[in-house]
């Protein structure tokens, strides 16, 4: 099957794109674009991996699945296009990089600064209808994500997964925690921020670690 990703990850998950289920999928979310508003556009719906190739990932951020507003989703979790008012979990995750790295966040909510840097922004369920949360979960884009992880688990080492609430928690049980850094704490949402996500700093922490491994750190606030 011929699927528009960056080549890297094409080889990287080359063993999905013949599956059973990926092929179901494929027909689901090409009848949903067909047929109804789904976010992110159609281009975008690989933009996570086109952005961040599989050798250059450093850190990867879970999110759950794509903005269901009009005009938010851009294929990053957590991130929307300039001129898109910030949701209210992307501010509260501004505000922890500002108390966590004393400097001003981004002006805008525009993430893929950070995927080319290497941060891997990657939502478990890559498509949704608008204005209907999780209308695409449990139809292979969670096989397919799972597989992604797994190959980075697999062939790399030296990454940091930054894990914010239980569903990230679970998808990323299957990080080898020798070989890599995991950092967990509660979802940025206004729902749970104030249960643990403030006061984690992720964001010093993933630095202290690449740079301990000899790597770059990310400018979160770029």
């Amino acid at each position: 099957m011929d699927v528009r990703i960056d080549a890297s990850w094409k080889k990287a998950l080359e063993a999905e794109w013949d599956k059973e289920y990926f092929k179901r999928l494929t027909d689901f979310v090409r009848s949903q674009y067909a047929t109804r508003m789904v976010y992110p556009p159609a281009s975008q719906i690989f933009a996570a991996f086109d952005a961040c190739p599989f050798d250059k990932v450093k850190v990867v951020i879970l999110g759950q699945d794509p903005y269901p507003g009009a005009g938010q989703a851009n294929g990053l979790s957590f991130s929307v296009n300039p001129g898109v008012d910030l949701p209210r979990s992307l501010r509260n995750i501004y505000k922890e990089i500002e108390t966590d790295l004393q400097c001003q966040p981004p002006a805008d909510g525009d993430l893929s600064r950070w995927a080319r840097q290497g941060v891997l922004l990657l939502n478990a369920t890559l498509t949704v209808n608008a204005g209907a949360p999780a209308s695409h979960q449990n139809q292979g884009w969670e096989d397919f994500t799972d597989a992604a992880i797994r190959a980075l688990a697999t062939g790399r080492e030296g990454i940091v997964y930054i894990l914010w609430g239980a569903y990230a928690q679970r998808k990323g049980a299957i990080i080898d925690r020798e070989r890599n850094c995991v950092i967990t704490s509660p979802h940025p949402s206004p729902l749970s921020a104030s249960r643990g996500f403030f006061g984690s700093r992720p964001f010093s922490r993933a630095n202290q670690y690449l740079v301990a491994h000899g790597e770059t750190p990310i400018n979160w606030c770029e």
